[in-house]
């Protein structure tokens, strides 16, 4: 399984710009769909003139699209006014017309307000989207001019963290994982027991757990994968992250549906929680048996 059309939704900002810079680390990557959205909702008491905003993204999209060809990529550049719905709406109804594989977004955004760690469009793509999505995050370094990043993303798949729960969905992740095994260096597959009153139900769960993990790992091994497994105890998001850290991944890999998956939303709260607190890039995967 390879990414081969891409969607990058775009707002020209520097955050956005290291998106840019990561996209050819997307594994199988020919076609790259180019969008950003002018939102137009708003007008201000004066009225709005969309006019100067509108050519000045036709430029910007125009350099960036010149720049990607250069590597070797075919380059769609969508340019969208909306003046109702929203921005994350308006990029899955892109990522649909489109036919991508992947939408690829930063964790951040040029509204980021301190403490809120995913901005309002990948939010909302997070939480409703039926593609695959990788958020992608950056160490943000302190420096004399201010805030610079640096990126996650030289290969993004060298070391890659992927959690299960068991569940049928969570089998997606790790059927990408397998997928991507030409261009996944290393894998650690992780359970988190979150249940259990005594201590020797806990550790039954985590026998359970071990041999669930084992067979995974054969699995995968077969496959000419480098596994390693990890039983954690307490709660799962604050072991997944924690995990991250220690072992210093270069990508999360999560199912999007959970067992405690919410109808209305395309992501459990467990996934959403990761996506908006880890440190790491995070790639999510849709259940392929979601309707």
């Amino acid at each position: 399984m390879m990414f081969e059309k891409v969607l990058v939704p775009t707002d020209f900002s520097k955050y956005a710009q290291k998106v840019i810079e990561c996209i050819g680390d997307v594994p199988g990557l020919k076609e790259i769909v180019l969008l950003h959205v002018v939102d137009a909702t708003h007008p201000s008491k004066r009225g709005w003139t969309r006019g100067p905003k509108v050519e000045g993204a036709k430029i910007d999209l125009a350099d960036i699209k010149e720049r990607l060809e250069n590597l070797g990529f075919k380059v769609t550049p969508r340019l969208e006014v909306i003046t109702e719905a929203d921005v994350s709406r308006t990029i899955q109804r892109v990522a649909e017309e489109e036919k991508v594989s992947l939408i690829v977004m930063g964790a951040l955004g040029k509204g980021r307000v301190s403490g809120i760690l995913l901005g309002s469009a990948s939010t909302g793509v997070v939480r409703f989207s039926d593609k695959d999505t990788l958020i992608m995050r950056y160490k943000m370094l302190e420096g004399l001019e201010g805030a610079t990043y640096e990126k996650f993303c030289p290969m993004i798949f060298s070391k890659v963290l992927c959690t299960t729960d068991f569940s049928e969905a969570s089998q997606s992740a790790i059927s990408t994982i397998k997928g991507l095994k030409d261009v996944v260096g290393e894998v650690i597959l992780e359970y988190v027991v979150s249940k259990g009153e005594t201590q020797e139900e806990i550790e039954g769960y985590v026998a359970e757990a071990k041999e669930k993990l084992a067979e995974i790992k054969e699995d995968l091994a077969s496959s000419g994968l480098k596994v390693r497994t990890h039983v954690d105890v307490g709660n799962p998001l604050e072991q997944i992250t924690s995990l991250a850290t220690t072992e210093d991944v270069s990508l999360i890999v999560i199912s999007s549906q959970g067992k405690g998956w919410i109808k209305q939303m395309m992501v459990g709260s467990t996934t959403f929680d990761v996506v908006r607190t880890a440190e790491r890039p995070v790639l999510i995967v849709r259940s392929k048996k979601a309707a």
